[in-house]
Order: structure tokens, then sequence, then C-alpha cells
């Protein structure tokens, strides 16, 4: 089994995030990646978030 590319990781973090990410892909990240990896993305992928929710409403709030 090889490790997931960074295209398979980032897939499988948003999926993760949103909600849909199926069993099978779930156990395949437990089995082959890095639980570090994951969590840097994670994370990363959780500021981003917050940071577009609040440019947006700062923009649509005008201040």
């Amino acid at each position: 089994m090889s490790k997931p590319t960074i295209i398979q990781t980032i897939m499988s973090i948003l999926a993760a995030f949103v909600g849909v990410q199926s069993d099978k892909n779930r156990k395949l990240d437990f089995e082959q990646g890095s639980l570090t990896t994951y969590v840097v993305g994670g994370l990363i992928f959780t500021v981003l978030f917050v940071a577009t929710l609040i440019f947006v409403v700062s923009r649509v709030l005008g201040d």
C-alpha cells in the first residue's frame, strides 16, 4: 500500500470537513495516511474557512 498523494489528502480533508467522507476512504486514511498530515491540513482548512467567513461578513456589512 502506498501513501496518499497530496491531492488525495486534500480531497480527503475536504470531504471530512464537509461531512461526506465515505467509510472506505476513512479507513484507508487511517491505514495509509499520517495523522500529523491530516491534523495540520484540517487546521489549515479551518483557518481558511473562518477567515473567508470573516471577510465575507465584513464585506456584506460594509465595515
